[in-house]
């Protein structure tokens, strides 16, 4: 099983850094002005973001819209002690953000802590996604431990070329309520 998802992690960022920065820009626009259209978006008043990689599906002008709109919004944050993610809140990018645990940006310190069960949309990254709200994360697990705990919607964003016709899935995966991508919203 192990190898079967490192190798279908490999064809998809092969794939994903083949893509013009332009181009990935262009898709990322398109894929938050449709996740705008969405009830699940309009209806959230406490959403948990995600800093996007280089090569992922950009959706930080959200994260600074939903902070102008007097929304909650969240953004993970690494506990050395716990060996697990947290959702704190961000209220000023400027002063909130700062290099995280693995060089991704994230919640000072300062920033509170929000339990779990508050999260009403919580944005998903992976490498790869089907139809049926499966996942391929990175491999470290840390997204599936955090959504186990989570009872809001969980909504998978990515390019239309990390959805694959099926994700190899393990007893630990964390299935996802719905998956967005510039040209698709696609309920599990």
């Amino acid at each position: 099983m192990q190898d079967t998802k490192d190798d279908l992690r490999r064809r998809i960022r092969g794939q994903l850094k083949a893509m013009a920065a332009d181009e990935r820009a262009r898709l990322s626009k398109q894929a938050c002005l449709l996740l705008e259209k969405q009830a699940v978006w309009r209806k959230a008043r406490t959403i948990f973001f995600y800093a996007p990689q280089p090569e992922e599906l950009d959706v930080w002008p959200l994260l600074r819209d939903s902070i102008a709109a007097k929304k909650t919004a969240a953004l993970p944050r690494f506990d050395s002690a716990t060996g697990r993610y947290v959702a704190c809140e961000i209220e000023d990018l400027t002063r909130d953000i700062g290099s995280g645990q693995f060089g991704i940006r994230e919640p000072g310190g300062h920033c509170i802590a929000i339990p779990p069960n508050r999260l009403e949309l919580i944005l998903v990254p992976g490498v790869a996604f089907d139809a049926q709200g499966h996942r391929l994360g990175r491999g470290k697990g840390f997204y599936d431990q955090m959504l186990t705990s989570v009872r809001g919607t969980t909504c998978g964003i990515a390019f239309d070329e990390q959805i694959v016709e099926a994700v190899p899935v393990e007893p630990h995966d964390v299935h996802l309520n719905c998956i967005l991508t510039p040209t698709r919203w696609l309920e599990a």
